[in-house]
């Protein structure tokens, strides 16, 4: 098997502005949209992201621990501009960190399961080796 997707939830009400933030903040492409799902993906990736529309009133209290991650030189800054995007659109946008290296922002009123994370580049240099 090869991996070709990973999916989360976003709340009904804001699934269209958070797929706007995708396409125009983060330049992703839409792939196949059902009533209930969008399959997107980010130039350059090899893997996919598919969004599914939820009703659920409730989050996850331990979402910061399920990411959509991202690499970046200035990944505060990032995701500060995001934050500011999705203010703009009416949505609470908070920010924290995990180090100086490692931070995510929760969209709590559209995330369900999950935040996005920004991490420079060196964080992802796992010296492994391909079999």
């Amino acid at each position: 098997m090869k991996l070709n997707h990973v999916a989360h939830r976003l709340d009904a009400k804001h699934f269209e502005v958070i797929v706007e933030m995708l396409k125009t903040q983060l330049g992703f492409i839409e792939l196949r949209r059902t009533e209930r799902a969008i399959w997107m993906r980010q130039e350059g990736a090899n893997v996919d992201l598919q969004f599914t529309r939820s009703e659920v009133v409730n989050r996850d209290e331990d979402k910061r621990g399920s990411q959509v991650a991202f690499l970046s030189e200035t990944p505060r800054a990032d995701l500060e501009r995001l934050a500011a995007w999705a203010r703009k659109q009416g949505l609470d946008a908070t920010l924290g960190s995990w180090s100086d290296r490692e931070h995510y922002m929760d969209v709590p009123a559209a995330f369900v399961d999950f935040v996005v994370e920004a991490m420079t580049p060196d964080m992802a240099e796992y010296n492994v080796s391909k079999h």
